[in-house]
């Protein structure tokens, strides 16, 4: 499990739309490659995303939209790669600005635990601190 939260002195509609497009994920999410909606809008879209894996090498991790509430919460779950975690936006006012919390979770059982669990546990580390850098696009 990861979470971390920013306030960003941005309107929550703003910043909402903003992290609701997948498409942007490559302006503050420095891990993903590549990604494209393939179907959909809101609940139940599926966007087809590449990330760097071991080795700078693309690893699929594909997700699907499993809950959208406008200005308020983005569920999603991984559809594809080694790792499915699940995770959830949620969003606030604050003031003028925005507060925006992303928690991720991961199961791995058996051998992708010891194999992997320290290695996942760090990037879902880091991609939940890439809120810091949407504050900074967003402010800037």
């Amino acid at each position: 499990m990861a979470k971390h939260s920013a306030t960003i002195n941005r309107p929550l509609g703003e910043v909402f739309a903003f992290v609701a497009d997948g498409e942007n994920a490559r302006q503050w999410r420095p891990g993903v490659l590549d990604v494209a909606r393939q179907s959909g809008e809101g609940l139940g879209a599926i966007y087809r995303q590449g990330v760097k894996g071991p080795g700078g090498r693309r690893v699929a991790a594909d997700y699907e939209v499993t809950a959208f509430e406008p200005d308020r919460r983005i569920a999603f779950r991984a559809i594809a790669g080694p790792v499915r975690p699940t995770g959830e936006y949620e969003f606030a006012p604050a003031g003028d600005g925005t507060t925006v919390t992303l928690a991720l979770h991961a199961t791995l059982t058996g051998w992708k635990s010891l194999v992997m669990g320290r290695a996942v546990q760090s990037t879902m580390d880091a991609e939940v601190r890439n809120l810091d850098t949407l504050k900074r696009i967003l402010e800037s």
